[in-house]
């Protein structure tokens, strides 16, 4: 069995794999397919993975949510990209994030911007 790589690195590595394909041919590269379709398209995916991953969870099927949140962590990071977010981005949000009462956290926000 071998064993699983550092998350960190290999997020890393897929979004720059994700970025360098985004340019290329739509006819062999499904990033570029989806870029091609634009933005729309990339969040109408990230809701189907998250709708899916929901079903899995709610299944109880830990091989089905292991594959559909790998879905959605694809889609998510192809749609972060694209809007020229990156997970250094996120992470330091989260960053800023850590140690906020979620609730506290979610007070915060602005009334108009936040989710």
């Amino acid at each position: 069995m071998s064993s699983s790589p550092d998350p960190t690195t290999f997020l890393a590595r897929l979004e720059a794999t994700i970025a360098a394909r985004s340019a290329g041919d739509p006819a062999s590269s499904y990033v570029a397919s989806l870029h091609a379709k634009g933005r729309g398209k990339m969040a109408q995916k990230v809701g189907e993975e998250a709708t899916e991953v929901v079903i899995a969870a709610l299944t109880g099927s830990r091989d089905a949510l292991v594959g559909e949140a790998a879905d959605l962590v694809f889609h998510l990071l192809v749609l972060l990209a694209a809007s020229d977010v990156s997970l250094a981005d996120v992470v330091a949000e989260l960053e800023r994030r850590e140690g906020l009462s979620g609730i506290a956290e979610k007070a915060s926000r602005p009334k108009d911007g936040g989710a």
